[in-house]
């Protein structure tokens, strides 16, 4: 784009990005878990080598890692970030443009099925006024979460290689299955051998994210009786009716369309079943940890109150722990966070520190001894048909990202 300071074409190298699809799969054993995300992982390399990142390698598991070498002092700094897509809105066949500079008005997705981008629905739209849109056709999501944080940190790459300003090592890692809670699993901490990192997986431009949610998976199935109707009375059991009944239970404000900021929901994924059998997945969430281990403990108490209805054994939940509030670990680091708020002020952009209504690979890295935070990356309405991204908020973050680098050496 015109008046970009990077040699990188950062909108172009997004949108071959996007035409990549890597949706996860929750239900696959394999690593990655699609083979689209090996496909992606692979070019990523060949476009690193093709950069300069000698070292830049896919793993045996789907991570990728590459070194830019220092030329000065300075901390071993990290960027990651995922390649994967959300499961839930299709992340295949994705139509992505970049608009004209934006007018304020709605922006056309699609014309055949009536499909804009309204900033009556949108109102942060208002903040992007004259700068050029990222968006799709409305039939699929985007992939800024976080193919735009891949493209970012390779721009970020590409302008320190370029560089004649001193800089210590910066160390990348872009993360397959993040999505599904999987990102860190797999990570070579020790090989990464960063001293500190950031994800660059955010949204809004300026923020910076510390805290995040507890968090858990969570089922429960529910194990019914067929009886013919006609002589059902008495005998019959349906899993399927029960299992709404369990829904009921909890609570109905605490969900996410009816909450922000700090407060927690369960969020009901799928459910499926019939009258034998049926099931529900959830996702339970809280940045409190008393607040959390109440959630976890209520959802169990709910199962049991059909057990004590129905008979034991009706209904069996399980919560499997995700992953922890990173803030208990940032917090004795936090010069690493003034460090990216000074870097975000000096590219001219308002730092705000908010908590993650989510989590990133950052939480995990973080509590297994990796600090690291989580950095914006400009996209908004993630994992939705109305996801889009402004390029020049692109180009901003990959300007911070290099002055972190830059001034930590300093």
């Amino acid at each position: 784009m015109e008046g970009s300071c990077f040699e990188m074409d950062l909108g172009k190298l997004f949108l071959d990005l996007v035409s990549y699809p890597t949706t996860s799969c929750e239900e696959s054993t394999s690593w990655p878990s699609t083979p689209g995300q090996r496909v992606l992982a692979e070019e990523i390399v060949r476009r690193m080598q093709a950069m300069g990142i000698a070292d830049a390698y896919v793993d045996e598991f789907g991570y990728v890692y590459g070194t830019v070498p220092a030329t000065g002092e300075g901390p071993t700094i990290g960027l990651v970030a995922h390649m994967d897509t959300a499961p839930g809105t299709k992340g295949s066949d994705i139509r992505a443009r970049i608009t004209e500079p934006y007018d304020g008005g709605d922006v056309v997705l699609n014309e055949a099925l009536g499909l804009v981008l309204s900033p009556k629905e949108f109102p942060i739209l208002a903040n992007h006024v004259g700068k050029h849109l990222i968006v799709t056709d409305g039939t699929t999501l985007l992939g800024a979460d976080d193919k735009a944080g891949v493209a970012e940190i390779l721009a970020c790459a590409d302008a320190l290689l370029h560089s004649d300003q001193p800089h210590g090592t910066l160390r990348i890692a872009f993360t397959p299955d993040e999505e599904v809670g999987r990102g860190a699993d797999r990570f070579d901490i020790p090989g990464f051998g960063a001293d500190y990192a950031y994800t660059v997986d955010g949204g809004t431009l300026g923020e910076i994210e510390y805290e995040n949610f507890n968090a858990a998976s969570a089922t429960v199935t529910i194990y019914g009786k067929n009886i013919h109707p006609g002589s059902a009375r008495g005998k019959m059991v349906n899993a399927a009716r029960l299992a709404m009944e369990f829904h009921q239970l909890l609570p109905v404000y605490e969900v996410p369309a009816t909450t922000d900021g700090y407060e927690g929901f369960y969020h009901l994924l799928r459910l499926e079943g019939e009258v034998e059998q049926a099931k529900l997945s959830y996702i339970i969430r809280d940045h409190d940890d008393a607040g959390y281990e109440r959630r976890c403990a209520f959802f169990q108490k709910a199962a049991d109150f059909l057990n004590e209805k129905y008979g034991a054994g009706t209904a069996v939940a399980t919560v499997t722990e995700s992953y922890r509030n990173m803030k208990h670990c940032i917090e004795p680091h936090m010069e690493i966070i003034h460090r990216a708020k000074a870097a975000m002020e000096a590219c001219g952009v308002t730092a705000r520190e908010v908590p993650i209504r989510g989590g990133t690979d950052g939480a995990r890295l973080s509590y297994e001894g990796l600090p690291c935070p989580n950095l914006c990356t400009g996209g908004e309405n993630f994992h939705g048909r109305f996801e889009y991204i402004p390029l020049e908020d692109m180009e901003k973050v990959a300007e911070i990202l290099t002055r972190i680098i830059l001034d930590a050496a300093k």
